[in-house]
């Protein structure tokens, strides 16, 4: 009879209970954003070392880059034009030290390889 009660008084309790309803607001400076976006341009525009694998033809930069994808799964690699041939340029690396670590091992795939200083920025 004891159990009975107990379950009877648990039921009605958990019919008449509500979970506490709230409303969260966050109200944040604008300023925030403007200084992520400043954050992110900063980020794209900053300077890295790169490592050039190879040039030519837009068909002949697709093929060494399928190539280095295979070769170096871990770094990124990017078809750039600059006129009038396309390049094919891996990684970004901050140091110069990570660069150089990294164009030794390219260098025995790619002897073409060469190591490419960041550009000095204008602004």
């Amino acid at each position: 009879m004891k159990t009975l009660l107990t379950i009877t008084v648990f039921v009605a309790f958990t019919t008449f209970i509500h979970a506490q309803d709230g409303q969260v607001t966050i109200s944040q400076d604008d300023k925030i954003v403007k200084l992520l976006d400043i954050y992110k341009s900063a980020s794209n525009n900053s300077n890295y070392y790169r490592i050039q694998v190879g040039f030519g033809s837009y068909a002949k930069a697709q093929r060494i880059k399928s190539n280095v994808e295979v070769d170096f799964p871990n770094l990124v690699s990017k078809i750039d034009f600059d006129s009038p041939t396309y390049r094919v340029r891996l990684g970004r690396f901050k140091s110069k030290l990570d660069a150089e670590r990294k164009f030794k091992e390219v260098r025995k795939k790619y002897s073409e390889a060469i190591l490419l200083k960041p550009k000095k920025s204008t602004k």
